[in-house]
């Protein structure tokens, strides 16, 4: 057996907040293995930026506006995109958003916003998408996690309650799908340089301490995620479910 193990030639790719950071390198890193993509996200201009860029890899690729948050804006989402690809195999879950002030500042409609984006909307895509995967006895859905679902850090209230939210959710999916063909798995980044931690790259103090706090002493690089992605989206990792895969520079092994 070679590295056709890791290919994904003929699969059907759905990738969540798809039009920048995580989300991106996801779809790109899919496209590169093999599969069309099927790009979800809210900015027009980007689902079409993102899709002209995968189909210069060669593969098809379509764009689709989606409120992870609205169970109809996600069932016309899923519809679509299997009007136009017939199928999903493989679906990440990768949507999500952060507020970050202490416990006893933060404000009730933050708290809403943050869990019901990074993990209602985990629950609300995969409740409509994994319905045809159970009917085909085949799928893969990757869940995007992060370091804080299972660590804690001050001013990360919501977000580290929706991390831990996924990690659980993660588990209980795969035990509901796994005889039945469909393989869930996480995936918990550290911090990469993204959208979504602009603030804290900018800050010399808080970036200095994850530095020093990451045995690797640096922040991901977003191509180092892709063999995470095109692994548990791949054959090679048939035989693994409910499982977090850490890719933190070594940030949870303390």
């Amino acid at each position: 057996m070679g590295l056709e193990i890791f290919e994904l030639k003929d699969k059907i790719a759905m990738v969540t907040g798809a039009t920048r950071g995580l989300g991106e390198v996801s779809a790109r890193a899919l496209a590169g293995a093999g599969a069309d993509i099927a790009v979800c996200g809210r900015s027009t201009d980007d689902l079409k930026r993102v899709t002209d860029e995968i189909r210069k890899l060669g593969r098809k690729s379509e764009g689709f506006f989606i409120d992870v948050i609205s169970k109809p804006s996600v069932s016309e989402a899923v519809d679509r995109i299997l009007e136009t690809f017939g199928r999903i195999d493989i679906l990440v879950n990768n949507a999500g958003v952060n507020f970050r002030v202490p416990v006893l500042e933060f404000p009730e409609e933050e708290w809403d916003r943050v869990i019901n984006t990074n993990l209602k909307g985990y629950f609300l895509v995969a409740q409509a998408a994994v319905p045809q995967m159970l009917q085909n006895g085949y799928g893969k859905v990757i869940n995007m996690s992060s370091i804080l679902g299972a660590v804690g850090l001050p001013h990360q209230v919501a977000y580290a309650s929706s991390k831990g939210g996924v990690d659980q959710m993660t588990k209980v999916m795969a035990l509901e799908w796994a005889k039945q063909g469909v393989r869930v798995n996480a995936i918990a980044p550290t911090y990469f340089e993204t959208e979504l931690v602009t603030q804290i790259r900018n800050d010399p103090e808080r970036f200095k301490f994850i530095n020093d706090r990451t045995p690797m002493g640096r922040w991901g690089y977003l191509p180092e995620l892709e063999g995470a992605v095109i692994f548990l989206a791949s054959p090679a990792s048939d035989f693994i479910t409910g499982q977090t895969i850490y890719v933190d520079g070594g940030w949870t092994i303390w």
